[in-house]
């Protein structure tokens, strides 16, 4: 590594990283962005005059090979990021890959092993945005016993994100782009397993409402609903929809035996109500308890520094297992056990 500098290749340059990741990247001291690639390359050349970016690179096989390359910072759709995450591994590179992990749970458990394989090299996923501003408000109000014993609760994602039947196919809604990954259904189950842990079993359903999108037949759900059991009382239903017209927040509703808490991931805002109260209201969020958004910082500060950020490929294992039960108990009909083999 150049002294005193931490030298990025990007591979994928799409609106994640223009919008958030590249400026964010740029605005750190001692952070160097030598070189992108993109299956546009016009694209990757915008991307590199947008952000004074050295070279633009063809082939991301040339692009993790880079001697001057220190970090490896993946954009991509899934389909690549268990290829080029193995690919850098091998050529003793820092690795940050974009959410979802991989493909499907197999091609996960595949990075994890690559990077045990090279534990002097920084490994990182990219954190969920939702729920991260008041999580911790969340999880110190359960660790306190605000709603006591946990019965059960109820997650609702709902958007219109996919609701225009006219409108071509996203690459989200491509099986051979995105995988098993299916909507938001990885990113909430990452934060209740953070807040709740795994399930034990679970059982889904799913379907394609919209399946002909320009002559190209979808296979990506845009509605998948979930029952499952958290622990041996906790009840859980769930349910994810991208065509649902005037859908409102998504939010998750946690009923206890003393009192109820509700996440609004829309709007960020914990409401909460105990036994004797009239009504839901809101929890005042401490300005020790509120988690910004960090997380390139993170990652540089552990590849300079040491350490070992959050989300690991370890949490990346956990969400994609159950990903992989929720589309396994969907096209079987079964209830799913966890975890598995």
């Amino acid at each position: 590594m150049k002294a005193g500098c931490t030298r990025v290749g990007i591979v994928g340059a799409g609106s994640i990283a223009r919008e958030v990741n590249l400026p964010n990247l740029q605005a750190i001291p001692g952070v160097e962005l030598v070189a992108v690639c993109n299956s546009r390359t016009e694209t990757a050349r915008q991307v590199a005059r947008e952000f004074a970016i050295a070279e633009v690179v063809d082939d991301w096989r040339s692009l993790v090979g880079r001697d001057d390359v220190d970090a490896v910072w993946i954009g991509t759709p899934p389909v690549l990021h268990a290829a080029v995450t193995i690919a850098a591994l091998e050529q003793g590179k820092h690795v940050f890959c974009q959410a979802r992990m991989a493909m499907d749970l197999a091609e996960a458990r595949s990075m994890l092993e690559a990077a045990r394989k090279h534990p002097e090299l920084v490994t990182m996923l990219s954190a969920p945005p939702m729920g991260m501003k008041a999580g911790r408000l969340l999880q110190q109000l359960l660790a306190d016993d605000y709603v006591g014993a946990l019965l059960h609760f109820r997650l609702v994602a709902d958007n219109d994100m996919f609701a225009d039947p006219s409108a071509p196919p996203h690459w989200r809604q491509r099986r051979e782009l995105s995988g098993l990954n299916t909507m938001a259904v990885g990113i909430y189950f990452e934060i209740l397993q953070r807040w709740l842990g795994s399930p034990v079993k679970l059982h889904a359903q799913s379907r394609v409402s919209i399946p002909d999108r320009d002559g190209y037949t979808v296979q990506v759900p845009d509605v998948v609903q979930v029952t499952g059991t958290w622990g041996t009382e906790v009840l859980g239903v769930l349910e994810w929809s991208a065509v649902s017209l005037f859908a409102p927040d998504s939010t998750l509703t946690l009923y206890g035996r003393d009192g109820t808490l509700e996440y609004n991931f829309t709007t960020d805002v914990v409401r909460g109500a105990r036994r004797g109260d009239g009504e839901l209201r809101t929890i005042e969020l401490p300005a020790d308890l509120e988690t910004p958004w960090t997380i390139e910082q993170d990652f540089i500060r552990a590849v300079q520094t040491g350490g070992r950020p959050e989300p690991s490929f370890e949490t990346g294992v956990g969400y994609m297992e159950l990903t992989e039960a929720v589309a396994l108990s969907a096209r079987t009909g079964r209830e799913v056990k966890l975890p598995l083999p």
